[in-house]
């Protein structure tokens, strides 16, 4: 049976890699990109690069975008007619900005559908690569088994099409503050000698650690009841002033002033003897974190 063509618009490390793999798949791809030699290798290998935006959505009735912002997107697709076609776009951006893509593209009579892949582009194409995507699920059930080519584990989150972007941004959350604690934790090993390396092994059990207790967490959040905690608030109270002592072996700490911060108001607040997870309702904008947006035992 022939496959799905398909059009990639922007090639940098992830385009390329969405390109690569439709490629592989036997898919005729087009593409485009601003800069066009970025194309070079994908045109050794099969793909038709298109002298303008218009033309590659022309080529094909699926387009997937993958540019760095929902801005960079609709400036590359304003001059292309979409009326008909399916739009996928595969960027970052926030909720509302995946709002905002979606009226446009639907203003444009495109099939809109927005989506995240959450691995790094040479995981692009591989069985257990997730990619999620919220929007207009006619368009997800006519193509599935072209999105699948990109993952394996290939979800659809609800017509809602900030849904990925939402998801994408909670995930992605968790992102910076556990990479620059192990930045951290390297650079205090540093200052005494070690390689990071040796922080390998350790760190990877924390993690695991970490994965294990975050279903306990969920529980709680959704029920509203931390009052049984494994760690409490006042715990990692105490815990603040250790943390802060790690600058004596020549390491920056400030970048934590924040979280101590939150913690502190949540024992303010009265939550000290709560499950860590109250932070929550700290960070929930209107719940101004009291105690009553919270079950008491």
């Amino acid at each position: 049976m022939p496959k799905t063509p398909v059009t990639v618009v922007g090639l940098g490390s992830m385009g390329s890699a969405l390109a690569d793999a439709f490629l592989a798949a036997g898919h005729p791809t087009t593409v485009w990109n601003r800069t066009a030699s970025k194309a070079d290798h994908l045109v050794a290998r099969g793909a038709i690069l298109a002298a303008t935006a218009g033309d590659a959505v022309r080529a094909s009735q699926l387009t997937i975008a993958c540019l760095t912002t929902y801005e960079d997107t609709r400036a590359a697709l304003e001059p292309a007619s979409l009326t008909g076609r399916a739009l996928v776009t595969l960027n970052s951006g926030s909720p509302a900005g995946a709002r905002r893509m979606a009226e446009w593209a639907k203003e444009h009579g495109a099939r809109y559908l927005d989506g995240a892949i959450k691995n790094v582009p040479s995981a692009v194409g591989a069985p257990d690569t997730l990619l999620y995507y919220g929007g207009d699920k006619t368009v997800f059930d006519e193509h599935l088994d072209t999105l699948r080519v990109l993952g394996g584990d290939t979800v659809h989150l609800g017509e809602e099409t900030d849904l990925a972007a939402l998801y994408e941004t909670a995930v992605g959350g968790t992102l910076l503050p556990a990479l620059v604690g192990f930045f951290q934790g390297a650079a205090a090993l540093r200052s005494r000698g070690l390689e990071a390396a040796t922080l390998l092994p350790y760190a990877t059990k924390w993690f695991e650690m970490i994965i294990s207790v975050l279903p306990m967490y969920a529980k709680e959040i959704d029920s509203g009841d931390y009052s049984d905690p494994a760690a409490s608030v006042d715990i990692f109270h105490a815990g603040a002033a250790a943390d802060l002592e790690l600058a004596e072996e020549g390491v920056d700490v400030g970048w934590q002033s924040p979280m101590h911060d939150l913690v502190r108001r949540a024992a303010e607040a009265g939550h000290g003897d709560r499950s860590i997870a109250v932070l929550t309702e700290l960070l929930s904008v209107g719940a101004a974190g009291s105690s009553t947006t919270a079950k008491r035992p």
